[in-house]
């Protein structure tokens, strides 16, 4: 099965994040409509590690949700005709902090398609520091431009 690998350059063209807000350094492997994973290196200079917290720098838990939220986008952005479209979150569940994601970190994102209709895609997320689980989350977004074609 092919997959898709992205530098940043690349997932800027299927995603409209853009930094400072974009929490995803390379995609290493999208499949699309199937998976996605790869990473982000976080350094002292990230504009959170300043605020949260002083001294005790740590990427703060929402921020982890929205790097597992865009690591997943990149599964549904990359089939043909998505490219550069928006998805919205629409909820995040079963979210679990398990290790502080601290500066000079690869924190290293997996992101699988649990079900994708109509679109409103599921998906099980993990974060990884060093091989071990930093943070979970079962998130749902929504493809706008998919779901018009079913309202009646």
């Amino acid at each position: 099965m092919k997959f898709l690998t992205l530098d940043k350059s690349n997932i800027l063209e299927y995603q409209q994040n853009k930094d400072p807000y974009l929490f995803i350094d390379y995609a290493t492997k999208v499949f699309p409509g199937i998976s996605a994973e790869g990473y982000k290196d976080l350094n002292l200079k990230e504009w959170f590690f300043e605020v949260h917290w002083p001294g005790d720098p740590n990427m703060p838990g929402m921020l982890q949700i929205e790097a597992l939220t865009q690591m997943s986008s990149l599964s549904i952005l990359t089939l043909p005709g998505n490219k550069g479209e928006i998805m919205y979150l629409v909820s995040a569940d079963n979210l679990v902090f398990k290790k502080k994601i601290t500066p000079g970190s690869r924190f290293f994102i997996k992101s699988e398609v649990m079900s994708y209709k109509r679109g409103l895609a599921t998906f099980n997320a993990k974060g990884m520091i060093d091989e071990e689980l930093a943070c979970s989350a079962t998130i749902k977004l929504v493809l706008p431009k998919e779901i018009k074609r079913y309202k009646r």
